[in-house]
């Protein structure tokens, strides 16, 4: 019965962060990554105190392990302005599936974090995640696609947030959690977004998609949390790829994104890496 409402909640994930995405494709053209992040983060952390005060879960927000949850977020925010900046530049298949190396980079960096150890079957994954990047990239001699490795960096930044908020999970409710996660981020956005004493204000027909994005991005984190206190994560998160093949048919659909071959094998041997990825955990 866990197992099945786990998967549930997955697919709520699954929901959001593609939502997250047309929402962020939508606005593109309207604000920079750092105004998006901004309004976003205000949008997010009046979500929190809502659901906090209507749940009576506002006292459990304190300052213990800040300097842990500020680091966090700046992996985070660093992470999440690179996935926005990419948004417009690459197929949104090419996209989630650079984002999908992210737990090959927590499989990497946890040693250096968490001391945890780098045994040959490991790099054997992360050596098979990789080869399943070229083959996405298609990197072309002397030439740099921006959005490319704007992605890829995406999903480093993801990483460093991920390994810092399994070490929080520990002390930590998520009520502090996302708290902390809107909070500190609209002081990145406005500190990003005002370096240079312009932010723009969002039009009308922007802030519904704003919401979208606040809204959808707080809920993925909810969704994967739930589901992930459910069941185990080698059980759940390959319910999670399934977000890869339904980007990609959207993308063809609705934005008339090519899919060819090399993108479609490269996204394979990710998802392989990172199910081979799982199966060591269990």
């Amino acid at each position: 019965m866990n197992n099945r409402r786990a998967a549930l909640w997955m697919i709520g994930a699954i929901f959001s962060f593609t939502s997250m995405a047309i929402a962020g494709r939508a606005i593109s053209g309207q604000l920079d990554t750092f105004e998006i992040m901004f309004y976003r983060s205000i949008m997010g952390f009046l979500i929190v105190l809502g659901v906090a005060k209507s749940v009576g879960t506002l006292g459990e927000i304190d300052l213990k392990y800040f300097r842990l949850h500020l680091l966090r977020n700046i992996f985070h925010f660093i992470g999440q302005n690179l996935w926005f900046f990419a948004l417009p530049l690459i197929p949104l298949a090419q996209l989630f599936a650079l984002e999908f190396t992210s737990p090959i980079w927590v499989l990497l960096l946890g040693p250096l974090i968490l001391g945890e150890s780098l045994t040959l079957r490991k790099l054997a994954i992360a050596a098979l995640g990789f080869i399943g990047v070229l083959i996405v990239a298609q990197p072309e001699i002397g030439a740099v696609n921006i959005g490319i490795l704007a992605a890829g960096s995406a999903a480093i930044g993801f990483a460093g947030a991920a390994i810092l908020t399994r070490k929080l999970t520990e002390q930590n409710s998520l009520t502090k959690i996302l708290f902390f996660l809107t909070g500190l981020q609209i002081l990145f956005g406005l500190l990003c977004a005002g370096y240079d004493g312009d932010i723009a204000l969002p039009q009308l027909a922007t802030v519904p998609w704003l919401i979208v994005i606040g809204a959808t991005g707080l809920a993925a984190h909810f969704c994967m949390t739930k589901s992930l206190s459910l069941a185990p994560a080698s059980l759940v998160m390959p319910v999670d790829f399934a977000r890869l093949p339904l980007i990609a048919v959207i993308g063809v659909v609705f934005y008339e994104e090519s899919l060819d071959l090399y993108l479609v094998l490269g996204a394979v041997l990710i998802l392989v890496a990172n199910y081979l990825n799982l199966k060591r955990q269990a």
